[in-house]
């Protein structure tokens, strides 16, 4: 009986004493493992602009499994100002790391109709499930349902937003005195 115990806790301490390796393949995949990386790898580095591997990394574990659960896409179009704003502060206020999908092409326009059964911006798709229009009481009931945290993590930057060419200066952004 005493041998067993020994045994038993000789392996737990291998077990736990067992390197792990972390390193990004080819593809961009981050794989984690007991083996070493094999010759041809990318070390997994953070620069200033940080790939999705490693701003993945830097989200609290909760909204790294909401996301790969159940991603979020915001659907909007130029002329759509006041409603799409709201929906992507309310996304953004929340720390939900989200697509937007402004249309511009008519494959985008059918992709939406065949989401929600017509072209209306904005549109909300998390997971499976989608709603037409903004309403934040449906938005917070389908992100609260995959599991996405009610606030921000602290100190977290927005999460999405609009492609670079478009995107507006934040309106609430504090200048510092002096400057």
């Amino acid at each position: 009986m005493r041998f067993l115990l020994v045994l038993c806790l000789a392996l737990m301490s291998a077990a736990v004493s067992a390197e792990t390796y972390r390193w990004v393949d080819p593809s961009g995949r981050v794989i984690i493992s007991d083996t070493p990386p094999p010759g041809k790898v990318k070390a997994l580095r953070q620069t200033g602009e940080a790939g999705a591997a490693a701003s993945s990394e830097e989200m609290p574990f909760a909204v790294r499994k909401a996301r790969e659960n159940f991603p979020v896409t915001l659907y909007t179009a130029a002329d759509c100002v006041t409603e799409c704003k709201q929906a992507r502060d309310l996304l953004n206020s929340r720390g939900v790391p989200f697509t937007e999908k402004m249309l511009q092409k008519a494959e985008d326009a059918n992709e939406l109709k065949a989401l929600v059964g017509d072209v209306f911006v904005p549109s909300l798709r998390v997971g499976n499930q989608s709603f037409r229009g903004f309403e934040a009481t449906a938005y917070n009931n389908l992100l609260d349902l995959a599991g996405y945290p009610k606030t921000a993590a602290y100190g977290s930057k927005p999460a999405g937003g609009l492609p670079a060419a478009t995107e507006a200066k934040p309106e609430s952004t504090p200048t510092p005195a002096g400057n």
